[in-house]
């Protein structure tokens, strides 16, 4: 049995704990790997394909909704002009990316007060909302199924060697496809 502390009650139930990182601006500038999933992870873009039972060359095969989330995610860039898009792959029921922000470096005025909550904006949670609302939108406009977790995970990159990691995980994450619905495999394993 767990027994919970009062900073984990709302109103006397569970609540979701943050999994942002601590302290973190999750608007400064950096690199974010995200994954985001479908809702109950229905395969709304498609089904992995295997030639020749070789998972070395596995791929997606894209419904029309996959390729408006495709296209959506290539557009994040117009809407966020500070993000630079890196490493991407689209699954069956999540996408996983890389994101660079480089925002110009601005003096902050000086203020009289403290503000204890930043503005929401210009941050990763904005861009991805922005990018699930958008793709949400275009997807009940054609009449497509679409319909995200409310949630996304994310990964603060590091290091160098982090980065490079985080990359040819995305870059082959339909080779493993068939190992990573078993829980045999993952990132940091």
């Amino acid at each position: 049995m767990r027994l919970y502390i009062d900073s984990e009650l709302y109103h006397d139930r569970y609540r979701v704990a943050s999994a942002r990182l601590r302290g973190y601006d999750y608007g400064q500038n950096g690199a974010y790997f995200v994954t985001i999933c479908t809702q109950h992870r229905t395969r709304f873009f498609g089904d992995i394909i295997v030639p020749n039972h070789d998972w070395d060359q596995a791929s997606l095969d894209l419904t029309p909704v996959a390729t408006l989330v495709l296209d959506g995610w290539q557009q994040i860039p117009a809407r966020f002009p500070f993000v630079t898009l890196d490493a991407f792959v689209l699954m069956p029921d999540h996408l996983h990316g890389l994101l660079f922000f480089d925002k110009p470096t601005e003096p902050t005025p000086s203020l009289h007060y403290e503000n204890r909550f930043a503005p929401q904006r210009d941050n990763l949670a904005a861009v991805l909302r922005g990018f699930k609302a958008g793709t949400t939108a275009q997807a009940r406009r054609a009449g497509l199924p679409l319909a995200w977790q409310p949630r996304f995970y994310d990964r603060v990159v590091r290091s160098p060697e982090e980065l490079d990691k985080i990359r040819h995980y995305i870059l082959t994450n339909p080779t493993r496809w068939q190992h990573e619905q078993s829980g045999e495999e993952g990132l940091f394993r």
